[in-house]
């Protein structure tokens, strides 16, 4: 990227102002490192989001960001209705909530090792992954209706999971005025079987080992401490996310004109929060979210059962569960007043700060556990979330390390069982139904994860809380 046109704000904070159609400038949070090796498309994309209707202070681009669908992913934006702003379909992306949650064990590494093999075997075997993945669960109509309304709740009313779960998973494990009437038909059908599975692409189920404690305070209000053993599941809304995204931006891009949207991008495609079509996509999106966190917590339920069958003194507890790819409304202070946004995160993750009425009790003096997810070989990170982030990108952070090269230069540059041989040789067993799903998520195709966390860091987003790294992956 040229960094030319920008002003350097801070510490890995960076400007530019805006111009033309521009109604906001553009802030990336990045160190000049990491912006510099950004791709110019992802920068392009953020410009054209600043140009959006109803916008409101910036058009904000992560530390991982990087060219995605009409938003950039690491993109994050507000808008506010009474402005007349737009809900995107490609600034929440077509895998609706996916997210990640992590789980303590109570166990340490010595307690793993003797059983690695096995345990990772049988992960693998109970929990399915890979593009197009089947499990044993199969709904019909009046369960796919509830699971839409319900989410997480829904799936531990169902036997999957505990009541306690839920007070630790964002909007306590279900989105309300989720219209499941607005998802479709084809979107449904391709969910029926896919409840409980892990699909394919960068998710991953992980069990890792704490490494390293940066914020002790933080680190003992989360209950983490070096040498723990701890689990991160990492997945969406498979393909009933995607259907949605799919048909929403559709209908996005032939109804812009009725709505004097001139689109820079047409994978922008937008419609005004208020319209009918707006109204829509936010019903049935939020019925996506309830879908993922249903997942996420059915695979918990799965993941538990596994654990109490190789490692019965383990208790699995959950630490938090968090999602990318979202629109929420929520209240932010703008120009000294407290305003509802409709805030769009796509490929970020949101970062209340400490005492942040939404957060549990228990967590709320450190602030929001965020997750930062690595890829297979590299570290994973749980941070906490900032109380200068809400001035910073309304409460927001980084979700990963994000892509450095696509999955088909990945492809020409490594092989699914170099990869695995690698990891091996480092004491890090793998399990993937696809050899080139692996090659395409080697852990070379991504940024440095060290250095998109410092970076998140330095800026204020989030802070430090611990590092863990895998023994176990389970790839999609």
């Amino acid at each position: 990227m040229d960094t030319r046109k920008l002003t350097e704000l801070g510490a890995c904070r960076w400007e530019l102002p805006a111009t033309g159609a521009m109604k906001v400038p553009v802030v990336v949070y990045a160190s000049e490192a990491l912006l510099r090796a950004m791709d110019d498309k992802a920068f392009e994309q953020a410009v054209n989001v600043a140009s959006l209707p109803g916008i409101v202070r910036a058009s904000y681009l992560m530390p991982d960001g990087h060219w995605g669908y009409g938003f950039p992913i690491g993109g994050v934006a507000a808008f506010d209705a009474d402005a007349g702003g737009v809900v995107s379909a490609g600034g929440v992306g077509f895998d609706v909530s996916c997210g990640v949650r992590c789980l303590h064990t109570g166990l340490r590494r010595a307690d793993i090792m003797p059983v690695q093999q096995r345990l990772a075997d049988a992960l693998f075997k109970h929990i399915p992954a890979g593009l197009g993945s089947t499990g044993a669960i199969r709904l019909n109509a009046t369960e796919m209706h509830a699971m839409l309304s319900g989410g997480a709740r829904w799936a531990v009313g169902s036997g999957w999971g505990l009541e306690a779960d839920l007070e630790r998973i964002e909007e306590r494990g279900q989105m309300l005025h989720a219209k499941p009437g607005h998802v479709s038909e084809q979107a449904r059908r391709r969910q029926r079987d896919e409840m409980g599975t892990l699909g394919s692409g960068n998710h991953y189920l992980e069990v890792q080992e704490v490494t390293q404690v940066f914020d002790l305070a933080a680190a003992q209000t989360y209950g983490i401490t070096p040498g723990d053993v701890m689990v991160m599941i990492h997945c969406g809304s498979r393909g009933l996310g995607h259907q949605i995204g799919t048909e929403f931006l559709q209908r996005m891009v032939a109804e812009a004109p009725q709505h004097g949207l001139n689109l820079p991008d047409r994978e922008l495609a937008c419609a005004p929060i208020r319209s009918e079509l707006g109204q829509e996509y936010l019903g049935a999106m939020r019925a996506a979210i309830n879908c993922a966190l249903a997942n996420r917590q059915i695979i918990t339920h799965l993941v538990r059962e596994v654990f109490a069958e190789h490692l019965p003194a383990a208790r699995l507890p959950l630490l938090y569960d968090v999602s990318h790819n979202t629109c929420k409304v929520e209240e932010h202070r703008v120009d000294g007043q407290r305003r509802a946004l409709h805030v769009h995160r796509k490929g970020a993750t949101r970062a209340f700060g400490p005492g942040h009425p939404e957060l549990p009790e228990a967590l709320r003096g450190a602030g929001q556990p965020v997750l930062i997810g690595g890829s297979m070989g590299t570290g994973s990170y749980v941070l906490a979330g900032t109380a200068a982030s809400e001035a910073l990108a309304f409460s927001s952070a980084c979700h990963g390390a994000g892509r450095a090269m696509s999955r088909h230069q990945a492809l020409k540059t490594w092989s699914g069982r170099a990869v695995v041989d690698e990891l091996a040789g480092r004491g890090i067993v793998v399990r993937s139904p696809s050899q080139r799903g692996i090659a395409e998520e080697a852990p070379g195709a991504y940024k440095d994860v060290v250095a998109v966390v410092d970076a998140a860091e330095a800026a204020g987003l989030a802070r430090k809380v611990a590092r863990l790294e895998p023994l176990i992956c389970v790839k999609g």
